[in-house]
């Protein structure tokens, strides 16, 4: 259920898993209270007109607050998680599955994320995603965080 609390995991792993949980849940407000109040995520493949760089949990969640209304994740599957030298930071591989809202088109995607967390938190991602998969139509989401 959208907002329910949970208890706050503690490694980078843990909040890897925990925040696909949340987006599968369609809980974009508890995915965003995962984020430190200073949080960065980055999109280095993001094409032109999309927002390449999002500073602090306000961005972030202006970013996601309408994601569930165009894209309708299903599933994350050939979820991989490498474990660096920085207990701290985490690479994650995985495919998202799903549908296009608008279209009702089969949404698929591949990424690789690198994901920092302290305290428990989202303190830095980059999402490496294939940005021809996102410029299908009904994949606007992102508008409100340009």
């Amino acid at each position: 259920m959208p907002g329910t609390p949970s208890p706050t995991p503690a490694s980078a792993e843990e909040v890897l898993h925990h925040g696909l949980r949340l987006l599968l849940g369609k809980d974009i407000t508890g995915w965003v209270d995962l984020w430190t109040e200073d949080g960065t995520m980055e999109f280095p493949f993001a094409p032109e007109g999309r927002p390449r760089r999002l500073q602090g949990r306000e961005a972030i969640a202006a970013y996601m607050r309408h994601y569930p209304d165009h894209i309708d994740l299903r599933e994350f599957t050939d979820v991989r998680v490498h474990r660096t030298e920085d207990p701290g930071t985490v690479v994650a591989e995985a495919r998202g599955l799903g549908r296009i809202v608008e279209t009702g088109r089969p949404y698929e995607m591949n990424y690789i994320s690198v994901l920092t967390v302290r305290d428990g938190l989202m303190t830095a991602c980059r999402d490496y995603w294939n940005p021809l998969g996102m410029q299908q139509p009904g994949t606007e989401f992102h508008a409100a965080a340009r």
